[in-house]
């Protein structure tokens, strides 16, 4: 007998878009009009920048948001969108291993059937003393049970939710390959889907990680990597931009307050979408 449950399929259609050699790609977004935007686009889902969901509620990034706020917002996106919606969770918005799983299972509440969760730690539970103090990620083991709690509140659930383990050892400078790829080994096993190992766009690093990796690789992209055709060739599985393109939209503002407020002139709106056609998009009904 099939699961008629609209979250477990859609959770189906989601983790089937990962495939290796051709990449989900994912332009991350952070409100419900940057959701819509992308779903308009084209984007076969959409997934969520903690970055920019946090700068939009007025917090800097780095688990200083809290849980409720978060996927308040994770939901009022699902609700505007079509196409499957992945939740960046930052590290899980809990302490422990529970608390984990309560978030999975708010996640799943909020509507969206994958999350990203990191092994990065922040501010002083984050940065080694050299005399055995924590490292900048999150011991393995402690990690690995974290991901095992979200996989046990989504199997509960009957979600197969995608989980995809971030490892930041490149983006920190805290491993190499090796490293990296012992971590994936271990975060896997515990029950993710697939590996983020932002800061790997090196076509030799990403060959070697997408060799390595026994699941979907996911890299994140932004000016200066290698095009999706290229990362495509090389094995990756999903593409994001992570809050790059929530950095472009900021900048514009405020060059064009920056010009208003000194020049007097408005060269920097040259561009703008059309109002008829963001009114018509975003004020529709899903």
């Amino acid at each position: 007998m099939t699961n008629q449950n609209p979250t477990h399929e859609t959770a189906l259609v989601f983790r089937a878009l990962h495939t290796p050699g051709r990449p989900l790609v994912l332009p991350n977004v952070w409100d419900t009009a940057s959701a819509r935007l992308v779903e308009e686009a084209g984007a076969a889902a959409v997934a969520t920048t903690s970055a920019g969901l946090a700068w939009d509620l007025g917090t800097a990034d780095g688990d200083r948001l809290d849980r409720d706020r978060a996927l308040g917002a994770v939901a009022r996106v699902a609700a505007v969108v079509r196409v499957p919606v992945s939740a960046d969770i930052e590290s899980g918005y809990a302490k422990d291993a529970a608390g984990v799983g309560d978030t999975i299972r708010a996640v799943l509440a909020a509507g969206a059937v994958g999350v990203n969760i990191e092994d990065a730690l922040y501010d002083g539970e984050g940065v080694g003393d050299g005399n055995g103090g924590r490292g900048p990620l999150r011991p393995v083991a402690e990690q690995a049970e974290r991901i095992a709690a979200a996989r046990a509140a989504a199997d509960a659930a009957g979600v197969p939710l995608f989980i995809n383990a971030r490892i930041d050892t490149v983006l920190r400078g805290a491993g190499g390959i090796e490293e990296t790829l012992q971590r994936a080994a271990a975060f896997l096993a515990a029950g993710a889907d697939g590996i983020f190992v932002p800061g790997a766009v090196d076509p030799g690093t990403v060959k070697s990680l997408v060799a390595g990796v026994e699941g979907p690789l996911n890299v994140l992209v932004g000016p200066g990597a290698p095009s999706v055709a290229e990362l495509a060739a090389l094995g990756v599985a999903r593409i994001s931009t992570g809050s790059s393109i929530a950095q472009a939209a900021h900048a514009v503002v405020r060059r064009a307050a920056r010009e208003l407020l000194s020049a007097g002139t408005y060269d920097s709106l040259t561009g703008g979408l059309d109002y008829a056609e963001l009114n018509t998009l975003l004020g529709g009904a899903r």
